[in-house]
């Protein structure tokens, strides 16, 4: 198959590099320097360029806010038989724009930040395919997935942007909250040494970013029941009741696992 690929930042490049070992690859970035160094694939200079290299599929690997415009950029470049396809960690309007353009569509979320997660070894880590997606193109990800040993799950839209709201906003917002608590003249104990680590590969990521996850409209529920078991803590603490406590403990245990 002959796959473009718009966007190498990590999780382009990522894609890039393990798709070119069996399939055709050109890939086009507007940092010429960084899509050079890639050293994959044939190279684009331009989004025109499209026409000539006429791939099957082409993977949209910009940053999120950029990711509709890209594909009514590409359009008129690419033929109405070539596949599209996110990789978007938030879905929001991307559903509306496939059912605008009528073309055949995969949506995935790999979903393994690359500040965090070793490339090398993804047995950990999940990928996320949209049941809509075409038949073709789910199958060309269940086979990537499977070859680099990703565990693989399939939600609809509606129920992948639920579940980011969980899985991603509440542990972004819950880490953003102890790093707007901070105290930089503290004497860091282990633990505290832990969740700053995680705070400084969080807030390594691009803003647009962290602002889409936290801006999903599903955010806010999650964001609710954070601040009431917050306050429900903080009752715990006033009545220094400690059978309460130690029901609270237990409860958490059973949470994590």
């Amino acid at each position: 198959m002959k796959i473009a690929i718009i966007g190498t930042g990590k999780m382009g490049s990522w894609l890039a590099k393990e798709l070119s070992e069996d399939h055709e690859i050109a890939v086009y970035d507007r940092e010429v320097k960084r899509v050079k160094e890639l050293r994959i694939g044939n190279v684009l200079d331009a989004l025109d360029e499209l026409e000539t290299f006429a791939p099957d599929l082409l993977i949209n690997a910009v940053s999120l806010q950029n990711t509709v415009q890209v594909f009514e950029d590409v359009e008129k470049y690419i033929d109405k038989k070539c596949m599209i396809c996110d990789v978007a960690s938030i879905k929001g309007e991307i559903p509306k724009h496939y059912e605008k353009s009528g073309r055949r569509f995969v949506s995935v979320h790999p979903m393994f930040g690359p500040t965090f997660a070793n490339v090398e070894a993804l047995s950990d880590e999940n990928m996320v395919i949209i049941n809509e997606s075409d038949l073709e193109g789910a199958k060309l990800f269940e086979n990537l997935a499977k070859k680099v040993g990703l565990n693989i799950f399939h939600y609809t839209f509606k129920e992948h942007d639920e579940m980011m709201a969980y899985s991603l906003t509440l542990p972004f917002a819950s880490t953003m909250v102890f790093a707007a608590s901070m105290d930089s003249k503290a004497v860091p104990g282990t633990t505290f040494k832990k969740h700053r680590t995680i705070a400084k590969g969080l807030l390594s990521e691009e803003d647009h970013l962290l602002a889409e996850i936290l801006f999903n409209k599903y955010s806010l529920v999650q964001l609710e029941r954070v601040t009431a078991r917050l306050e429900f803590l903080k009752h715990v603490i006033k009545g220094r009741d400690y059978e309460e406590a130690k029901k609270f403990f237990d409860k958490l245990r059973k949470n994590v696992g």
